[in-house]
């Protein structure tokens, strides 16, 4: 019988073949500023959603020092549709104030570093260090990939992010840890849909305790 720890091997393997172009990210951006700034803005909202507010953004507040100066008021305007966005403007300028203060307006390549930003949890920390920098500390678990591990049985600990990644860690080779999170995600948006997934057509659907075959 095959463990766990070769069932998550193999799905990567897998969905490498299914999702060959899948990208590390769906938002845009064009610097590692902009990427945290971004990933910040993207919880609990889209992708899509952050990809049409991020331009009128950052052409305002292109650097991290005046961003650092921005109105509150006027970063509320910009990023309303995301909803939260008094909260949101305030991690976003909090965050540009520490980069140059502490930083020297650099983004920083680790989870401590990062972690310490207002509005970064280790979820959008591990975004940024995978992302950018093409670093692995951990795995990105966020709706999609929390979603379709727990379909695959590949953890129990329904709901709770910090433990699935835990689970992930130590299933998985650290060398495949972007890998799984990049794959899983795509997986989650073209084919595990949180409402009627495609069981029929999935590629995993002989390794899912969760599937529903007709």
């Amino acid at each position: 019988m095959m463990s766990l720890s070769e069932k998550s091997v193999r799905i990567v393997n897998i969905l490498n073949k299914t999702y060959p172009d899948a990208p590390a990210t769906y938002l845009n951006y064009q610097s590692p500023f902009q990427m945290l700034i971004a990933t910040i803005l993207s919880a609990r909202a889209t992708d899509a959603g952050v990809n049409k507010v991020t331009p009128v953004l950052f052409k305002k507040y292109p650097t991290p020092d005046k961003m650092a100066e921005a109105d509150p008021d006027e970063i509320g305007k910009v990023i309303r549709p995301l909803g939260a966005y008094n909260k949101k403007a305030g991690y976003i300028i909090g965050t540009s104030r520490l980069l140059v203060d502490r930083f020297k307006g650099n983004v920083p390549r680790t989870m401590e570093e990062l972690t310490s930003f207002p509005g970064v949890s280790r979820k959008t920390a591990n975004v940024i260090l995978s992302v950018v920098f093409g670093l692995s500390e951990g795995v990105v678990v966020d709706t999609h990939v929390m979603r379709v591990t727990l379909r695959l049985g590949l953890s129990d600990h329904d709901q709770n992010p910090q433990k699935i990644e835990k689970d992930l860690m130590q299933l998985l080779p650290r060398n495949i840890w972007n890998d799984y999170a990049r794959l899983i995600g795509a997986h989650g948006r073209q084919t595990c849909k949180s409402r009627n997934p495609k069981c029929n057509a999935c590629t995993l659907n002989m390794l899912c305790p969760s599937a529903k075959l007709d």
